[in-house]
């Protein structure tokens, strides 16, 4: 068997996990494979030589990306210089679609296998784009099991791996070890508060959800508010908590907000990941998001979805309260974390979030791991093993 030549690209920190994963997977499977392309430390760390860094592809936003241009451009055609110069068995692009398709796009003539990692959220907005991308690509591996009939039906080849999250230890049997690790009595409620990653959702939301949480004070007295959040965020959350009578603890460690996560009895949260990573931690939540007028009227009309925050979607059930827009008001949201607080409904909620887990797996194996087997697959379909 022909010890096979697999060049990987990866252009942000998501990919990079993606990545470096898959890079050990592979190893595990085919120990003397020869891996190059991309990437960022931790695909460093696992004994890829980058083309060039990876902080230079992760750029976000329209008006952010224009002034880099042309040395995208450039990297662009260094990367595609260097594929045929090495001439690998198989191109496995992760995350980064607008580079990666357009590298895609341009070496398709030259009749590389191709694969990409992470699916666009047709199932969302713009569903033409699985017909566009069934044109460049041979094969695509999905993070959520509702994804594949959206690119099967147009012809392409599309493979559930499961969801990176998944190969996180959230060790679900710790809850009171990590209760008494902040310092909590026994009646005491725990509440999380994930008010978003960004600068904008924090000062957009934060306020919203420290008068929810003063709302709630009036009517459970006993209770502790754990705020994980990022280092450079923290002096901004303590200077609004320390206005108030809360009780309060910011934690700034990653491994920790899992922690905290297991350890509460409820959460508010932005929307995004952190929705899933509460579904995993089968803590009960509810998500609150609000964005500008014009915004939220572009989206309105762009979205086909009937909920925002993904577990609802696995779901295919509200088991989650979303409180957007102009239902991101404190009052509701009291309302709605007392209610999910009272020990029943907690409970209730708990067992809905065991789903979560299952339907982000596929037949019980790390997505690493299944990702690897598939691109094995692959490579003997396409006589380059």
């Amino acid at each position: 068997m022909k010890t096979p030549h697999i060049y990987l690209v990866a252009g942000e920190a998501s990919g990079d996990i993606l990545g470096s994963r898959l890079i050990k997977a592979l190893k595990e499977k085919i120990p003397d494979c020869t891996i190059s392309g991309i990437g960022g430390p931790l695909m460093i760390g696992q004994g890829l030589k980058s083309l060039f860094p990876m902080q230079e592809l992760s750029i976000m936003g329209i008006l952010e990306i224009v002034p880099h241009i042309p040395r995208i451009l450039r990297r662009l055609y260094e990367t595609k210089q260097d594929i045929l110069l090495k001439k690998p068995d198989l191109v496995i692009t992760i995350d980064a679609k607008g580079f990666s398709f357009r590298l895609a796009k341009s070496l398709r003539k030259y009749g590389f296998p191709f694969v990409h990692y992470t699916a666009p959220s047709v199932w969302a907005w713009r569903p033409k784009r699985a017909e566009q991308i069934a044109h460049f690509l041979d094969h695509l591996l999905v993070l959520f099991p509702f994804e594949p009939p959206y690119f099967k039906k147009v012809g392409l080849p599309t493979t559930f791996v499961g969801h990176p999250l998944t190969e996180e230890n959230f060790d679900l049997s710790k809850r009171e070890f990590y209760r008494k690790k902040f310092s909590l009595t026994k009646d005491e409620k725990l509440i999380c508060l994930l008010p978003g990653s960004r600068t904008r959702e924090i000062h957009s939301l934060l306020p919203t959800f420290i008068e929810t949480l003063q709302n709630l004070k009036k009517k459970i007295k006993n209770f502790h508010i754990i705020i994980p959040t990022f280092p450079h965020f923290k002096m901004h959350i303590q200077q609004q908590l320390e206005k108030t009578n809360l009780k309060f603890s910011i934690l700034t460690l990653e491994q920790e907000k899992y922690e905290a996560m297991i350890a509460s009895d409820a959460a508010i949260a932005a929307s995004g990941t952190v929705a899933l990573e509460l579904g995993l931690t089968q803590t009960p939540f509810l998500i609150a998001y609000k964005v500008n007028f014009l915004t939220a009227f572009i989206l309105k009309r762009l979205l086909h979805i009937p909920y925002v925050c993904m577990v609802n979607i696995l779901l295919k059930n509200p088991v989650i309260g979303e409180f957007l827009q102009e239902n991101c008001h404190p009052d509701l949201i009291s309302l709605h974390l007392e209610n999910i607080l009272q020990k029943e409904n907690n409970q209730r909620l708990r067992h809905e979030l065991c789903e979560v887990r299952k339907l982000l797996t596929n037949k019980n194996k790390k997505p690493s791991e299944f990702a690897a087997e598939t691109i094995l697959k692959i490579l003997k379909t396409h006589h380059r093993t």
